[in-house]
């Protein structure tokens, strides 16, 4: 039996299976609202056997973009929106889920095919903010220092777009506190030089972090699983590491979190960092064994038998697949047959099946 087409439950929700779509920025949506792009995307893959598909980022609020083309989750006419596409993913049997971001001092930049670079105002960009007063890169404008009123408020801001998720039909939550983004910011040492309450020690620059996944946690159906995507390590000495992750993801247990999404980098644009072939694997194997908590691995991951492997090695929980599901939609049907495993197919491709 393959231990990848096993189901998997978290509260009450089951999965089909342990692949997972990564969530991915498409950098498209006009007026951040989904359209027959992200529909057809987003069902393509749910058609193709994943258990979970997991929206890309998606900002809290307008100033939280990474690009003008990222999605929202502010408003009614976003809802109804993401409605349609919910509908069709669980329709299909997979999960729909949402991954909410805040993209801090790396917001208000370029879509990636028009270079990604930093939109000034002159370009339509819009201020940013972050834990302390560092831009990203020399090209980048000095972000405003959060005040712990603005902390307050945004807290209100994850918990306006965790009931409004809910109410657009998904069943997962991701809160993205990696790759740099807002709440990784208030993680590592490099970017948050806060002499509050919220930076200097471990306990501190967690705090905000665990504030915000606690807010969403509170609102989400308790039969519901949260998620947390993290990067687990920065690939700077000095920054965040595996160590800190792990206490991270212990204190995210204890507020209720139900699976911690592993990744790394993104806080610096030179980190070195030595990808290749599950490299990040590791880093959900520790968590889920020192945190005892589920974890997803992510990143690399391109065949079947590596899948499987990671798995049915106790490493994770799931997987978390990205470009492969942009290159094949239909993966993880392909992936069950390597496997051996005997999945469902729709109906209206069973003459493909043989």
């Amino acid at each position: 039996m393959s231990r990848l087409f096993e189901s998997l439950t978290l509260r009450g929700l089951t999965f089909r299976n342990r692949v997972f779509m990564s969530p991915m920025c498409q950098h498209c949506a006009m007026d951040s609202i989904p359209d027959d792009w992200h529909f057809g995307h987003y069902g393509t893959r749910a058609v193709g056997g994943v258990g979970l598909v997991i929206v890309e980022a998606t900002a809290i609020t307008s100033e939280g973009r990474i690009s003008p083309g990222d999605l929202g989750i502010w408003s009614g006419e976003q809802v109804k929106a993401f409605q349609r596409i919910t509908r069709f993913i669980r329709e299909q049997g997979a999960v729909a889920g949402i991954q909410i971001a805040h993209a801090g001092r790396k917001a208000s930049t370029d879509i990636p095919w028009k270079g990604g670079g930093p939109l000034g105002a002159e370009k339509g960009g819009w201020p940013v903010v972050a834990p302390s007063p560092i831009p990203f890169s020399p090209r980048h404008s000095i972000p405003r220092a959060l005040s712990e009123a603005d902390l307050r408020d945004l807290l209100g801001v994850y918990e306006t777009a965790a009931r409004l998720a809910l109410e657009a039909g998904f069943e997962v939550i991701e809160v993205h506190m990696a790759h740099g983004y807002l709440l990784h910011e208030f993680l590592s040492p490099i970017t948050n030089k806060r002499t509050d309450a919220y930076g200097g020690p471990f306990d501190n620059r967690v705090r905000f972090p665990l504030e915000a996944a606690r807010t969403v946690r509170r609102v989400w159906p308790d039969d519901l699983p949260v998620f947390v995507r993290i990067s687990a390590t920065d690939w700077v000495e000095g920054g965040w590491d595996l160590e800190q992750s792990v206490r991270l993801a212990r204190a995210l247990k204890d507020v209720g979190i139900d699976l911690i999404d592993c990744s790394s980098g993104g806080l610096v644009e030179d980190a070195v960092i030595p990808a290749g072939p599950g490299f990040q694997a590791p880093f959900a194997a520790a968590v889920r064994e020192r945190a005892g908590i589920a974890a997803g691995a992510v990143g690399f991951i391109t065949s079947p038998a590596q899948a499987e492997q990671i798995v049915a090695a106790g490493q994770a929980d799931a997987v978390l697949l990205g470009r492969v599901l942009l290159r094949d939609p239909y993966w993880a049907l392909h992936a069950a047959r390597t496997l051996g495993a005997d999945v469902h197919w729709p109906p209206q491709y069973l003459h493909g099946r043989a």
